[in-house]
């Protein structure tokens, strides 16, 4: 797994999952013999330098620093240069991991990139990965689930290695969300930064993911989305002056929502494999709002100082982008070492989930 430093002395409360308390998700937990396993070889991260600070929103929107962080947790964020993609952060993000696991773009055969800000409709962000990073002829696509995006990534590498059909995979989620943020609506643009990270999988002989929990629900597409730019609202003068190219979010209604999803997919992965609160070394959830995370340690009985890996209030919101980040930023910091039973855990538009378990 990731050489990451080690981290000491990881607390518990002891308290076991409780069931789940619906049986909605119609999903399944892929579950994986000791000898196949797909596991994590290393973790990269990409941040533009610029930061956005409370304090330079209260003099673009009527806000405060005060009301943002109560709400939200956020104190900052970062926003990409104006002639920076996500194919750029994507790529910079990749060559970090690929340097932590030892390898070169070459030894990659597979290339998945979660992300709801691509450069454009087509060719897909990871063609243009690929051609930047110089490997050839490799399979690589996109994915677009929103927040939910680099744990759908992994689950789907995870397939294609313990299938037999790859043996590295790149899996990268990169959101250059300010370009798609309305810059004069309070509720949303408080929320959002940009940023990549990535992981590099293959098959592992000890540890790897244990468990899979994937799904959606399109009922409740309209709590989060981006009504404009595709077939059925072309871009037109109307739509930009109305600013239908811009993320529209129904926040109440998506918070309630957003606890119990995630809450519900981290039990339909946990429960299957006789998972307690005691056996989780750390859990990295999607980071959306410090309101929800601390609402989801509740739910699943864990002290979120001890159990939940947060940077929200660095970052703020960067859709797929904020897992892998976190990931990566737990890794450096020692919180999770060989042997840890890790949880990642995520919802986005769509509405889609995402919860896997892997030991490091």
């Amino acid at each position: 797994m990731v050489n990451g430093r080690g981290a000491e002395g990881q607390g518990s409360v002891g308290a076991r999952f409780p069931r789940p308390e619906t049986s909605e998700m119609n999903t399944k937990e892929m579950m994986v013999t000791e000898k196949k396993r797909t596991g994590i070889l290393g973790v990269g991260k990409y941040l533009p330098e610029k930061v956005l600070t409370n304090a330079d929103l209260e003099k673009m929107v009527d806000t405060s620093d005060e009301w943002i962080v109560t709400r939200t947790g956020i104190k900052e964020r970062r926003i990409a240069a104006k002639d920076e993609a996500a194919s750029d952060m994507a790529v910079k993000a990749a060559r970090c991991a690929l340097n932590n696991a030892g390898l070169k773009p070459e030894d990659i055969d597979l290339i998945i990139v979660a992300t709801i800000t691509p450069d454009m409709f087509f060719p897909s962000t990871a063609c243009q990965v690929q051609h930047k990073l110089g490997i050839k002829k490799v399979p690589a696509f996109d994915i677009s689930v929103a927040c939910s995006g680099f744990i759908y990534g992994l689950a789907i590498a995870d397939q294609f290695i313990k299938g037999g059909m790859y043996k590295r995979a790149l899996v990268i989620a990169s959101e250059k969300l300010s370009a798609i943020t309305d810059w004069e609506d309070r509720s949303t643009c408080i929320l959002f930064g940009d940023g990549a990270g990535a992981a590099v999988l293959s098959q592992v002989d000890k540890g790897g993911i244990l468990g899979v929990n994937l799904g959606a629900d399109g009922d409740k597409g309209d709590l989060l989305q981006l009504p404009a730019g595709g077939s059925r609202m072309p871009a037109s003068k109307k739509t930009v002056e109305d600013k239908l190219h811009t993320i529209k979010m129904e926040g109440n209604t998506l918070f309630k929502h957003a606890v119990k999803i995630m809450a519900d997919a981290a039990l339909a992965v946990a429960n299957p494999l006789g998972l307690k609160g005691d056996d989780i070394d750390l859990i990295i959830p999607h980071q959306a709002n410090l309101r929800i995370l601390n609402a989801l340690a509740k739910r699943m009985g864990v002290d979120p100082a001890k159990k939940v890996y947060l940077n929200i209030e660095k970052y703020g919101n960067m859709s797929a982008a904020s897992s892998a980040v976190a990931l990566c930023e737990a890794v450096e910091e020692g919180r999770i070492k060989r042997g840890d039973t890790i949880l990642m855990d995520a919802f986005g538009g769509g509405l889609t989930w995402g919860a896997l378990i892997i030991k490091w």
